[in-house]
């Protein structure tokens, strides 16, 4: 009943947030989970989406608004969905993350996520936070400048979200089960995206289209039947149109499971205004990288002549295993009486240039003079030092290992591989009512073992990991500061390492083993870029910091799907703060079950 009267006093304090301020809205979304039947490379194959489209639906709203998203759950799957790189101030229970706040919504069951979007503006997104599905469940976010307040550079004539992705001619949950097998997800997509088609350079790629799936009703539908709509064929190539001395803001998400991108259009530059909705200095650049996870709001200027241009994707890696495709994703940039000459393709790095993308990521700064800027914080309460690594344990049952001498693949943070719960509570509901034995809180600041984590000698002395449910607690409002250390323990990998409910500053990255006193030279105090999600080379080390002014549980993790779910990840538990206001509210009271 105190819960009840507790959740009675945030509701209301909630509904009051929409009228306190004139500029603030609310934006309501009804999100239907389903499945239907996509077609691309020739291939029918049944895949997951919200509201019958691929990509799902964009989320338009303006800083200050307040989000009011039911998610019904009418798929054959569990399913949770997570609002990437929105801060949910005070508003845990809304993140979408499965068994971390929350548990799965189970089919034919629905949630609604309530949140209110503050101090940010510019591109995020929405996905799926349950096993694969990420790979077809999602979306764009695009938060604009409440009234009266315009963007920090000359506004564009246009603007236009570009998904970056990946087609699997495969269900993505029977990829998944690799896992179970290996330890190991799957290693290459069949073909790469852009708003959700592959381009001409792919075979069968114009008669790419959609038929959609009936979802039963009762318990007398046999299953997932054809409906009676007919086909419609849709182009293979995504095309942007454009005026000869317009400017176009792109706004690029990378929705992959698995590969950074290099993006370049032929003859054009960009210009970066921001990164993870936030403002960065202008930047030109010839090359875009993104990792899983990472969004840019980029500037496109129509200056060249009157023709079809490319734009178009390479996948870039630091590991030199086999790649069974490595085709480009490629959209076309038409500009206005352009005619028919052939469109020019751009040049793109080879997928295995990591100077290119370590020269991108530090060219990075943060817009010290924009909106939404709070100077870096200078005294550090909390220093840990990460290391990320891929490696071996004993397998639990043999005739599951068939691979790598009987031995189980996982990715482990300071040598702890992290499990998630699947049947009692989610962390936050454990966290909130203190329930014991569903996590422990002792996960280390440090590694276990000091060593050259670069080295190519590495072994099983370095290299080990052990499974747990680790997470570190950390006190309200103090200032944290990770080092993320590669290591060259298994494969080696970048890492883009995403962390929920906060944004960070990254104050540098470099290649070897991080030295304080070395390195101290190479770090951005005055204005780092602001991001949620940063990428960590395989021998290389990246710093950031933040203050964690925001209670409950949040997942940091690893965005390359198939490292999720064998071990890299832990929670930081972020305490209450002194007064009611800095306080986690009370769970909402449709909260899903395990």
């Amino acid at each position: 009943m105190a819960n009840f009267a507790l959740f009675l006093v945030f509701w209301a304090l909630f509904l009051l947030s929409f009228t306190t301020f004139g500029s603030t809205k609310v934006v309501e979304h009804t999100f239907y989970v389903q499945s239907v039947i996509e077609r691309r490379l020739c291939k029918d194959q049944a895949i997951t989406v919200v509201n019958g489209s691929f990509p799902g639906p964009t989320i338009y709203a303006e800083d200050g608004d307040n989000l009011i998203i039911h998610v019904i759950n009418e798929s054959p799957y569990n399913m949770t969905i997570h609002w990437h790189g929105i801060k949910q101030q005070f508003s845990c229970w809304a993140d979408g993350t499965g068994y971390i706040t929350q548990c799965p919504i189970r089919p034919g069951n629905k949630f609604t996520h309530r949140f209110n979007i503050s101090g940010q503006e510019g591109t995020l997104w929405w996905h799926a936070h349950t096993g694969f599905h990420r790979a077809t469940v999602h979306g764009a976010i695009i938060i604009y400048p409440r009234p009266g307040r315009s963007y920090p550079f000359p506004k564009p004539d246009e603007e236009v979200p570009i998904i970056l992705g990946e087609w699997w001619n495969e269900n993505i949950t029977e990829l998944e089960k690799q896992l179970d097998v290996t330890g190991w997800g799957p290693n290459s997509s069949d073909a790469f995206l852009i708003n959700g088609y592959p381009g001409d350079l792919y075979s069968c790629s114009s008669n790419d289209g959609r038929r959609f799936l009936k979802v039963p009703q009762d318990d007398q539908d046999s299953g997932l039947q054809l409906s009676s709509t007919p086909e419609h064929l849709k182009p293979g190539t995504f095309k942007l149109r454009v005026t000869y001395g317009k400017t176009y803001l792109l706004r690029i998400i990378n929705s992959a499971i698995n590969p950074n991108y290099f993006l370049a259009i032929a003859d054009h530059k960009m210009i970066v205004v921001a990164a993870d909705a936030s403002y960065t200095k202008p930047y030109s650049i010839d090359i875009l990288v993104l990792a899983p996870g990472q969004s840019y709001d980029v500037l496109l200027v129509a200056n060249q002549p009157p023709q079809q241009y490319y734009m178009a994707t390479q996948i870039h890696r630091e590991s030199t295993a086999e790649i069974p495709n490595s085709l480009p994703a490629s959209a076309l940039i038409i500009y206005e009486n352009a005619g028919n000459s052939p469109p020019k393709f751009p040049y793109l790095p080879d997928m295995y240039d990591t100077q290119t993308s370590f020269n991108f990521f530090n060219g990075l700064s943060g817009l010290d003079t924009g909106p939404f800027w709070d100077p870096l914080p200078l005294e550090v309460d909390e220093h840990m030092f990460i290391t990320v690594s891929l490696g071996l344990i004993d397998c639990p049952t043999p005739e599951k290992c068939p691979k790598n001498n009987g031995m189980l693949m996982v990715t482990s943070l300071n040598n702890e591989s992290f499990i998630l719960p699947t049947d009692k509570l989610s962390f936050l509901e454990a966290f909130y009512h203190n329930v014991d034995g569903v996590y422990e809180d002792d996960f280390p600041s440090k590694p276990p073992l000091e060593f050259d984590y670069t080295s190519s000698n590495n072994g099983d002395k370095e290299c080990w990991s052990k499974q747990s449910t680790k997470v570190k607690r950390i006190k309200f409002n103090s200032t944290v500061e990770i080092v993320f250390q590669g290591t060259s323990c298994g494969k080696g990998e970048n890492h883009p390492l995403h962390l929920h409910g906060y944004n960070f500053y990254v104050l540098g990255q470099g290649l070897g083993n991080y030295n304080a006193t070395k390195h101290a030279s190479l770090l951005n105090f005055q204005n780092p870029v602001v991001r949620n999600t940063v990428d960590v080379v395989a021998d290389g080390w990246v710093v950031i910091r933040f203050r964690a002014d925001n209670p409950g549980v949040w997942f940091l993790h690893c965005h390359i799907e198939g490292h999720v779910p064998i071990g890299m990840a832990t929670a930081f538990i972020v305490e209450d703060g002194p007064t009611l206001s800095t306080t986690l509210p009370p769970p909402p009271l449709d909260l899903p079950e395990c």
